[in-house]
């Protein structure tokens, strides 16, 4: 496989990284990457949205493409990287731990150098709009400051309570912002950042 400076590397969508999770996953169980009927097979799509999607990650350096005139032509150039899985976050209430949890893989262009990085499961549907259902897999930076409207891990220490939510600052307070045009954004005096999401990933993937 090739290297390519994740300076260059472009920031897959949720489907995006689920191709390329499911290629690399692929490609190192079976020593040659996958077709565009598997590809959309795996994740249920059609082979024509498939192609879209590889064509998306070829342009923004996380694939490349193999020799000419080859059917399975897909190679990749980054191998998948593991982090580890601390718990499972909710719209309210601490970090549950998960028991037997495992580290998770993710494509290591998710996660540039220099930098910690851990996961989280989510619970509930607050963050739906953003592709974040119930039961993704969240990649969250260990980070303690964030920019407005960055989607954060946020830690309110007068409830004692841990959410994920999009943050903004107006007069003085926090105000946290759901994905989900049925609940309604709130503001709290006191919040702490404890990570910033930099992607999800299916559960399916990493079973």
């Amino acid at each position: 496989m090739s290297e390519k400076s994740n300076s260059l590397l472009g920031v897959p969508s949720k489907r995006q990284a689920e191709v390329l999770s499911f290629v690399q996953k692929y490609i190192k169980n079976n020593g040659f990457s996958p077709s565009m009927a598997e590809i959309a097979k795996a994740l249920d799509i059609s082979a024509p949205t498939a192609h879209q999607h590889v064509a998306a990650l070829r342009k923004k350096n996380l694939l490349q493409a193999g020799g000419e005139g080859r059917r399975r032509s897909i190679q990749t150039y980054d191998k998948p990287s593991e982090i580890p899985l601390l718990g499972m976050i909710a719209a309210g209430g601490p970090i549950e731990a998960i028991r037997d949890s495992r580290p998770v893989e993710v494509p290591s262009s998710m996660i540039p150098s220099g930098s910690k990085y851990y996961a989280l499961k989510v619970a509930g549907d607050s963050m739906i709009e953003d592709g974040i259902p119930d039961g993704s897999i969240v990649v969250i930076r260990d980070q303690q400051t964030a920019d407005d409207g960055e989607r954060v891990v946020a830690y309110m220490p007068d409830r004692n309570e841990v959410t994920l939510k999009r943050i903004y600052r107006e007069d003085g307070k926090f105000k946290l912002v759901p994905s989900n045009k049925n609940l309604e954004p709130f503001y709290e005096d006191n919040v702490e950042v404890q990570g910033r999401v930099m992607g999800v990933i299916s559960q399916e993937f990493n079973q």
